[in-house]
């Protein structure tokens, strides 16, 4: 009986979360005009969350990449398909693994960042000391970072895409000894422009997804160091989840 009522006791705090996590977005939405009105602000969080992250996210491409195309190659030899390696990168890349991996790859290095900036700023009073200069904390600090994550994720996106194909395209054409010019006639072919729009509506929910877990967690974290550590740690794993989560629930609604 104790294990029912703990469980049921666990839901209703998710559920609680869950509605409190809704509430904040509506807090952040409402302030989005005004912070749009400075556009320096938003501009430094795109840099700080997208720029700074480019270089894991190409080096992490560039290998993905191959590892499909090493892969790709390895399977389709055995069908005596290999010419329609392009078109099985692209459609993996751009429908599934480019959103994903970039999402994922952004909650361990933006997110944190985004999560423990603000978290540093609960802890030590600094948005208290806003909120007492009549400064909305939302509209000044939350709102820019959730707009700056959430237009880099589908940028970020757009170029872990175009790297990892040319990592694909790289082992398969000088290493494999692919033809280059099927490699991407096949892609051209076989890509429809609905497949790309199934990859940037994922981007875009995930980019949105993992920005509002992480500033979420850094505002309403304890304001002790530990709470900070804390809220670093549950922006990854809650992101982790909900991504995969929001992954299967928009390929099953598409498909």
């Amino acid at each position: 009986m104790a294990l029912f009522r703990q469980l049921w006791n666990s839901q209703l705090a998710a559920l609680r979360k869950l509605g409190a996590v809704v509430l904040f977005l509506g807090e952040i939405l409402a302030q989005c005009p005004a912070a749009f009105t400075r556009p320096r602000l938003i501009s430094a969080q795109i840099h700080n969350a997208g720029v700074l992250s480019l270089v894991i996210i190409m080096t992490s491409a560039f290998f993905v990449g191959m590892v499909i195309g090493l892969q790709g190659y390895d399977s389709l030899a055995r069908l005596r398909q290999e010419d329609i390696l392009g078109a099985g990168v692209a459609l993996t890349l751009i429908k599934e693994l480019g959103p994903v991996v970039t999402a994922l790859l952004f909650a361990g290095r933006a997110g944190t960042a985004l999560a423990s900036e603000i978290g540093l700023m609960r802890a030590t009073d600094q948005l208290a000391a806003l909120e007492v200069m009549a400064i909305d904390p939302i509209r000044r600090i939350v709102a820019p970072r959730f707009v700056g994550g959430a237009i880099s994720v589908p940028l970020l996106t757009a170029v872990f895409n175009a790297i990892g194909i040319l990592g694909a395209w790289f082992i398969g054409v000088y290493i494999m000894g692919v033809d280059g010019g099927a490699f991407w006639s096949q892609m051209q072919e076989y890509v429809d422009p609905e497949d790309i729009g199934e990859g940037v509506s994922k981007s875009i929910v995930f980019g949105i997804a993992a920005s509002l877990i992480a500033v979420y967690e850094g505002y309403n974290c304890a304001p002790t160091a530990e709470g900070v550590g804390m809220a670093t740690t549950r922006t990854v794993v809650t992101t982790s989840i909900v991504v995969l989560i929001l992954d299967y629930m928009i390929t099953a609604f598409l498909i």
